[in-house]
């Protein structure tokens, strides 16, 4: 299909690009014609999302459906502070209007679902992922590779980020040849566990936005086949060599995933849970607690970090960090009913399980942490 020459006006504010001999007017109109899907408007979708509108790119996808929160801008900088609350689909298309008002932007606020995942992919030249869970990063590998469109691939876990280009449907490897399978739930801490730094988004996330112009613009040396590795601490990058797996369940020869089906997204395979006494009950609701601690004064243990209990914690709590408890478990009454908190649940349950193999049969978890209890019990509570 042939490009329309670029107005005077698109000359001039894409004449950076255009100087460049590998890109060029008909290179600017190609990127015009582009039309790229990103998949998170969190840390990486930010500086994805900012770089591709500012670069020309004429049509962005963008798939979301969470809401500002004010953790969230410590690293995602397509956010302000006013948009604490709001959806992050509608601050980011008010930042990306403002930042090129010839960029057409299509909202997708339901985000990328198993049922509309390959034909949204399907209507994009091609798809980065910027999300920040494995469900949906196989999701979207899966996806693209059925939709028969390259993904940019890109992740950060505290001071390390990976950034590649998956595309088998062009010889190279999907993300399945390199991990073919979802790590059990508990196994991998998340970024709101085990933290990540900032800038580093910025950093990968910009890699992104390079290897999607590239591929838009044909030129290059693409990350198709590498796995680019950014360790932030000791400012050392390194590339590995990806291959393609004969063996991978998705793109290999014999693939064992042909459509996909829920069971391979989800964290929990159980059909069926057992059935729970009462002395077999492990997790109690926000709600039961605040009755318990109502009206029969349990022990409420406070298994956060010190810094997450200043920013807030339940009244009349007591504090052993998970890593000190072995040692500090001794301390406390072995006939008491024990509710253990963190922030969402998961090293309660881990401290809880401890507890209960220790001696301490009453011990339980909190479920959702003292997030769910901010957000069931008290609104006025701060949230991180």
């Amino acid at each position: 299909m042939g490009h329309e020459s670029l107005s005077p006006a698109e000359l001039s504010r894409y004449s950076r690009h255009i100087r460049l001999p590998q890109v060029g007017v008909e290179g600017q109109a190609k990127l015009r014609e582009a039309r790229v899907l990103v998949i998170g408007m969190g840390g990486l979708g930010s500086p994805v999302s900012l770089y591709l509108a500012a670069g020309g790119v004429g049509t962005l996808g963008l798939a979301d459906f969470d809401k500002v929160e004010e953790h969230n801008l410590q690293r995602q900088v397509l956010h302000t502070q006013a948009a604490v609350g709001r959806p992050k689909l509608d601050s980011a298309a008010e930042r990306l209007r403002a930042i090129n008002r010839g960029c057409k932007l299509e909202l997708h606020a339901g985000g990328i679902t198993l049922d509309n995942a390959v034909d949204l992919i399907s209507q994009y030249d091609l798809v980065i992922d910027g999300s920040d869970n494995f469900p949906t990063r196989y999701l979207v590998n899966d996806a693209a590779f059925f939709a028969k469109r390259p993904l940019v691939y890109g992740s950060i876990f505290q001071f390390e980020g990976q950034v590649s280009v998956f595309d088998p449907n062009a010889g190279g490897p999907c993300y399945r040849c390199l991990f073919p399978q979802m790590p059990e739930p508990g196994t991998v801490p998340n970024c709101e566990q085990a933290g990540v730094f900032g800038a580093l988004c910025g950093i990968v996330g910009s890699y992104q936005a390079m290897e999607a112009i590239k591929y838009l613009l044909g030129i290059g040396e693409s990350l198709r086949g590498r796995l680019l590795m950014i360790d932030a601490l000791s400012s050392r990058i390194t590339t590995l060599n990806l291959k393609k797996d004969p063996d991978c369940p998705l793109c290999g020869h014999s693939p064992d995933i042909t459509d996909l089906q829920p069971d391979n997204y989800e964290f929990s395979c159980e059909t069926e849970p057992e059935p729970q006494t009462e002395e077999s009950i492990m997790e109690i609701d926000v709600q039961t607690t605040k009755t318990r601690a109502a009206t029969e004064s349990p022990i409420l243990l406070d298994v956060r970090e010190g810094f997450e209990r200043e920013i807030c914690q339940l009244p009349d709590s007591q504090h052993i960090p998970l890593g000190q408890l072995p040692a500090q478990a001794s301390a406390l009454p072995k006939d008491a009913e024990i509710i253990v908190y963190c922030h969402h649940g998961a090293r309660s349950l881990r401290a809880a399980k401890y507890l209960r193999d220790v001696g301490f049969d009453k011990a339980v978890s909190m479920a959702g942490g003292i997030d769910a209890w901010a957000l069931e019990i008290d609104p006025s509570m701060t949230r991180y």
